[in-house]
């Protein structure tokens, strides 16, 4: 027969699974937060989602419980965050999940995090340009990246939120008012765009898109979307028409979902998964794997501009290198300097939010 103490130990595991923040135990109680898991499982690194209950942030809880590099996951959201979570924390995966809801929460949501990722905002719609965005989501990026300088300064952030151009700049701003920046930590997400131009130039070859690595640099919008086609992996070359073809349909890829979903929402599930792939690329980072590179939005001096996409190389502090450009072709110079006049101004735009 079991014991009482086992009994109680398995009462706290499921109150603290979901009521993490509210649980109280009287001090003769059996029933502690050290006796129970969810204090952590197995060896993994702590990992949280501001902007969980949205439209990315729910696949992208699901797909980052599912990682068996994830020990703990936090939720944090100003709406619906308890439901997510409870929803989440019945997938039998080894990540301990918690739920916190809305600001009075964010401490608790934050301390001890090793790795932040925000898909927080509002998404696109149609007609809506990502500088539609820029006056909501700013504000957003702003307290969320406060938060991050006070309770976890050290943690890795991958920033989503769109419009990216301007809200690294925004989130680097804070970071260094607070005197906690660290711009290898500091890592615009803009795996979707490799995504994307992996599958379409796929299409075209014919192949597996799992065998496709196209670089894409610049920025995370419009023209600042820059596919390098010359050095697509495996090597190949384009007509004239693929190439505009395929450029422009990278750069456009986000439109072709908004009026594709006709008002009923954003690259929700295609953003979650790029999101978890490049999540992933940095926690294999901070684990010690070698070689582990990606395109991201970062401090760069790879051009005159502050931030600019290229590949890096992730380790054990975030961005260990920055990969310089390459060769390119006709095309694609002329396609930089299109994407670099348009960045200024959105990084700019960033920049003067927090100045101002």
């Amino acid at each position: 027969m079991k014991t009482t103490a086992e009994a109680n130990q398995r009462i706290a595991r499921i109150a603290a699974h979901l009521h993490p923040t509210n649980f109280q135990m009287e001090e003769s109680s059996s029933l502690r937060p050290a006796n129970c898991r969810s204090k952590g499982a197995g060896p993994g690194f702590k990992v949280a989602i501001l902007g969980a209950a949205g439209g990315i942030g729910q696949p992208l809880s699901m797909l980052m419980k599912m990682n068996p590099l994830v020990s703990v996951l936090h939720l944090y959201d100003v709406v619906n965050t308890l439901g997510v979570m409870a929803d989440i924390s019945h997938m039998d995966t080894g990540a301990v999940v918690r739920g916190f809801l809305g600001q009075q929460q964010l401490e608790n949501a934050l301390t001890g995090m090793d790795l932040v990722i925000i898909p927080a905002g509002v998404p696109r719609k149609p007609g809506m340009t990502r500088d539609d965005l820029f006056n909501i989501n700013a504000g957003i990026v702003k307290t969320l990246c406060e938060g991050i300088a006070k309770y976890c300064p050290k943690a890795i952030v991958n920033l989503i939120s769109n419009p990216v151009n301007s809200t690294v700049p925004i989130a680097a701003e804070v970071f260094r008012k607070s005197g906690t920046y660290d711009p290898r930590r500091l890592l615009g997400v803009t795996m979707l765009d490799v995504v994307r131009a992996n599958t379409f130039v796929a299409e075209v070859l014919n192949i597996d898109p799992r065998e496709v690595n196209v670089p894409v640099i610049g920025g995370h919008a419009g023209v600042t979307i820059l596919p390098l086609l010359s050095q697509v992996k495996p090597p190949s070359t384009f007509t004239r028409e693929e190439t505009e073809y395929l450029t422009t349909r990278i750069q456009n890829g986000g439109t072709e979902v908004v009026e594709a979903k006709a008002g009923a929402g954003s690259a929700t599930l295609s953003m979650a998964y790029a999101a978890v792939k490049f999540a992933e690329a940095c926690l294999r980072g901070l684990s010690g794997d070698a070689g582990v590179i990606e395109c991201a939005f970062v401090d760069s001096q790879v051009t005159e501009l502050p931030f600019f996409a290229t590949k890096v190389r992730l380790g054990r502090n975030g961005v260990e290198e920055i990969f310089p450009l390459g060769p390119l072709n006709e095309y694609e110079r002329a396609g930089l300097e299109k994407a670099k006049e348009e960045l200024a101004a959105s990084i700019q735009k960033g920049v003067a939010f927090i100045r101002k």
